[in-house]
């Protein structure tokens, strides 16, 4: 069960008592879901009894536990509580770590993408590479989301962007929004950057901090080297596919058939949507960034326990290892793409 799978369902339990006349509510349009904070307990955490409270004239610990009467029969639970004023959190069954598996593997780099039918945006960009090059991947992550997007600038629109790969559709837009995308500026033109550093490593350059800090645009971008934070996570989706190729040599393929020993790294991979959603609607593309950094790190602490040792025959754990390692593969790339960034097989 994945993160948008559980939201789902703690809206679906919602709907249900609203049916029932359990709760006089209007039924949210969707319910977050996120990591336990300090003091919670499971796997995930739900604040939607204290959303609901007010609306339904009752305490949030009386709406909560209306609504984990409904979860608890829920076959991908594995235990639903009640903590502090009335947070659910969620114990999943031991199998949902093959089911977040499979459904990485099943959506390919579209995980975390949601079905077209969102509000139009149209992001604004002041008139320099580095915010140009930011509004793109803006618009990458909002139409992830299923945001139909234009993106505008202040100014004249500088072809040489299209040099990073950076899409401004319309110029001359001073004024007509509110809202405008305004990262510190570098004392670069597209052009140099191109020159200097090629399309990857510019755009990892750009969009891997936060907007009010100074771009990482450094010689080490261009290093093979573990301190470079692009390398570390273009090398770990290498990694992942050597070894599927390795595996194949050997004579077996993936197949998520047990649980594996990776909390990290399934944790990580079942954020994966939740990130892209906070990423799109913060304007902040650098999460994503940091995002696939702890997917590759983890990946690579974990990828020594995939393939058999010695004369060790290939066996359900092992496929099921390779499974994982191929799910943390493929959100590295599906990462790497919304960014604008390739992802090499090998490098």
């Amino acid at each position: 069960m994945t993160p948008a799978d559980l939201s789902l369902t703690v809206l679906h339990a919602v709907r249900r008592a609203v049916d029932e006349g359990a709760l006089l509510v209007d039924v949210p349009p969707r319910v977050k879901v996120e990591r336990p904070r300090p003091g919670g307990v499971g796997d995930y955490a739900s604040n939607v009894a204290l959303v609901l409270a007010r609306a339904a004239g009752s305490t949030p610990r009386q709406v909560a536990e209306v609504l984990a009467e409904r979860l608890l029969p829920h076959p991908g639970l594995d235990g639903v509580e009640i903590t502090g004023p009335g947070f659910l959190n969620f114990t999943l069954r031991l199998d949902a770590q093959q089911s977040l598996v499979r459904a990485v593997l099943r959506d390919g780099q579209r995980y975390g993408h949601l079905p077209s039918g969102g509000e139009p945006v149209q992001p604004v960009h002041r008139s320099d590479v580095r915010a140009a090059v930011t509004a793109d991947a803006v618009r990458r992550l909002l139409v992830s989301q299923g945001h139909p997007v234009r993106v505008a600038c202040e100014d004249a629109i500088d072809p040489e962007w299209g040099l990073l790969h950076a899409r401004t559709d319309v110029g001359y837009a001073r004024g007509r929004l509110a809202t405008t995308i305004a990262p510190l500026p570098v004392p670069y033109e597209a052009a140099e950057l191109h020159r200097r550093f090629g399309v990857d490593a510019a755009r990892w350059g750009l969009l891997s901090v936060a907007a009010h800090d100074r771009a990482g645009l450094t010689g080490e971008l261009l290093h093979q080297h573990e301190r470079n934070s692009l390398f570390r996570v273009r090398y770990a989706h290498a990694r992942a596919r050597c070894l599927t190729v390795n595996a194949a040599q050997l004579g077996f393929r993936s197949e998520p058939l047990q649980a594996v020993d990776a909390p990290e790294l399934t944790a990580l991979l079942g954020d994966h949507p939740t990130v892209l959603v906070t990423a799109a609607r913060l304007r902040a593309p650098d999460r994503v960034a940091r995002q696939l950094e702890a997917v590759a790190d983890a990946l690579l602490a974990f990828q020594h326990t995939v393939l058999p040792l010695g004369d060790e025959k290939p066996s359900a754990a092992h496929r099921s290892r390779l499974a994982l390692a191929e799910a943390a593969g493929t959100v590295l790339a599906g990462g790497l793409s919304l960014l604008g960034i390739s992802a090499p097989d090998q490098i």
